[in-house]
């Protein structure tokens, strides 16, 4: 069982990094045609939560019924409140003078503990009690 949570763990934070690496790169391909970072933190942080989706749904959490709308719109929720902190963390760590990367650095770690919880508790916790039977 303890095994089976580390590498459950283990595939999230495989999947994170993908992630990561898609909203950097669309973040900072953004940032260089001049978008401004808040806009630019929404384009990347969207195309970094619909590979998340996908990734976690069907190898991290393993879920074998066909997702529905419920599942979705939680799922949704937990990104817009991972959103929100990576948004408000960026904001706040670039108006105190930090480095573009670190406060992007600082504001990601914030939004993926957010993101796992969620994820972990009430978005894929339905599947995971298979796993913990």
């Amino acid at each position: 069982m303890l095994k089976e949570k580390l590498m459950t763990l283990c595939r999230f934070c495989t999947v994170g990094v993908g992630n990561t690496l898609i909203d950097f790169g669309v973040f900072f391909l953004l940032a260089a045609f001049h978008v401004p970072y808040l806009l630019a933190q929404v384009c990347s942080y969207t195309a970094g939560v619909a590979n998340s989706y996908v990734w976690n749904r069907k190898w991290t959490f393993r879920v074998e019924h066909k997702a529905d709308g419920k599942e979705i719109v939680r799922f949704l929720i937990i990104n817009i409140a991972a959103s929100g902190i990576t948004f408000l963390l960026l904001y706040a760590f670039q108006k105190g003078g930090c480095s573009l990367l670190v406060s992007k650095l600082i504001a990601t770690i914030g939004g993926m503990v957010m993101n796992f919880i969620g994820n972990r508790i009430w978005v894929f916790g339905d599947s995971l009690k298979n796993i913990q039977d």
